[in-house]
């Protein structure tokens, strides 16, 4: 995605794949975009409940249940660490074989990690290797969401209005709550239908299945798309095509560094108002876990709507001004969500999340490559991806592991000064930016 002062280049190829292209329009980009990221965001929030839910209870039962979902967050965590691997070793595929291979090998790896999940056994049945199968299959789906990348993101964008660029950059996001809704609306109903005991010996294994199902889906779907004429077409005139790694990263490293550490203020709010605070209640509150997931069902509502209202606002005040208030927000909101969250009992929990998902959808909606301008066109495609893979890993890979082990052992005030962290970072990502883009400016005018 692009800020709002696009280069002159990329308008100009903009034009010229509308010109190429004849009848694609925004809303087929649009639609292998949401299609991605919304089946892309399933999958993970299916894994990560599963990790308050079952896995401390099956998968790590020798441990107490806080300890086991430590131990069951540092699996989650593996996945993101295998995320840049992945898009390292699929943009290799990619230039020697195509956007089409490198697309079908990755969500079959997908679909096949996450499958392989749901058959899992027990710990009481095969032990360690149940743990060791349990990290080999998420570092597969890792590398499988790394080498997922498609560009179409970056290809919407490009093509989109400039006075309507903050309105289309929500698109890609939107799939975070449509992801989440789906996922704790599955749990909710298996939870409520079954027994605990039946709910943990086969219960949980189903959205594992229908994660596989929508992978499938979502590959012709995607398929169909990309690898389209016109497709193709815009992506060639765009210069949206994978660059060498290397070369990426000795003419990009800087704006990489810089645009992974823009959107840490919402990353890190991304798990602290969705799966942290289920692992909270389920550990502090669990008479009252189907209720708390009611409210975080409900709160994602609330956030999709506050995604989509980013973007006439981003057009309005600009991305990174939107971004850089909002970090602000996110900052106070780290300093009092403590006591909403500690002591507030069932209210102060609604009002913990709702508030949470409200700053974090303003946020989020503009947060994805806000600062994409400051990379090459040429090098966009490939750093598109390494900096989406690294703002995930420094800013949500471990907030789940981080926030329960400092309330657990600390006090949950130290979980709220873990998210002000990443708002300090987002501040100082975007006044780098800021000033890199400043003293670009003059020394391109020193040589006119």
């Amino acid at each position: 995605m692009v800020s709002e002062t696009e280069p002159a280049q990329a308008g100009a190829q903009a034009d010229k794949a509308q010109h190429l292209s004849g009848h694609v329009h925004l809303a087929d980009i649009a639609i292998g975009v949401v299609i991605g990221r919304a089946s892309e965001f399933f999958e993970f929030f299916v894994f990560a409940i599963a990790c308050v839910l079952v896995f401390p209870y099956t998968i790590f039962p020798f441990v107490s249940p806080v300890e086991g979902t430590l131990y069951a967050f540092a699996v989650l965590a593996l996945g993101f660490l295998a995320r840049p691997v992945g898009t390292l070793f699929f943009t290799e595929i990619d230039r020697r074989y195509g956007r089409a291979t490198r697309l079908t090998i990755a969500l079959f790896l997908m679909g096949l990690s996450t499958v392989a999940i749901s058959f899992l056994p027990s710990y009481e049945a095969q032990g360690w290797l149940v743990i060791a199968s349990l990290c080999l299959f998420r570092c597969g789906q890792g590398a499988a969401l790394g080498g997922s990348w498609d560009g179409t993101a970056s290809l919407l964008a490009l093509n989109s209005p400039p006075d309507r660029r903050g309105r289309y950059a929500t698109l890609p996001q939107i799939g975070a709550p449509l992801g989440l809704i789906l996922a704790a609306s599955l749990y909710l109903f298996l939870i409520v239908s079954l027994s605990d005991e039946d709910f943990l010996l086969f219960g949980w294994r189903y959205p594992f299945f229908v994660t596989f199902a929508i992978n499938v889906v979502a590959l012709f779907a995607r398929l169909r798309l990309t690898e389209s004429v016109e497709f193709k077409t815009l992506y060639t005139s765009n210069e949206l095509a994978p660059a060498r790694t290397l070369d990426v990263i000795r003419e990009e490293w800087q704006q990489i560094i810089i645009g992974a550490f823009t959107p840490l203020a919402s990353l890190a709010l991304f798990h602290m108002v969705t799966v942290f605070p289920l692992s909270w209640i389920m550990l502090n509150s669990s008479e009252h876990l189907e209720l708390f997931i009611v409210i975080e069902i409900i709160a994602a509502t609330f956030g999709l709507v506050a995604i989509l209202a980013s973007g006439p606002i981003a057009d309005r005040i600009g991305r990174r001004r939107l971004l850089l208030r909002m970090a602000i927000a996110i900052a106070i909101f780290a300093v009092v969500s403590p006591l909403l969250l500690g002591r507030g009992g069932i209210v102060g929990e609604a009002l913990y999340v709702l508030i949470g998902f409200i700053l974090l959808g303003l946020s989020f909606g503009q947060s994805s490559g806000a600062t994409a301008s400051g990379t090459a066109l040429k090098n966009r495609y490939t750093a598109s991806a390494m900096t989406t893979d690294l703002a995930w890993l420094f800013g949500a890979g471990f907030a789940p592991f981080v926030a329960l082990y400092l309330s657990e052992h600390f006090g949950i005030w130290l979980a709220g000064g873990y998210l002000l962290s990443g708002a300090v970072a987002t501040v100082l990502a975007l006044s780098l930016f800021t000033r890199r883009n400043e003293e670009r400016r003059e020394h391109d005018a020193s040589w006119r």
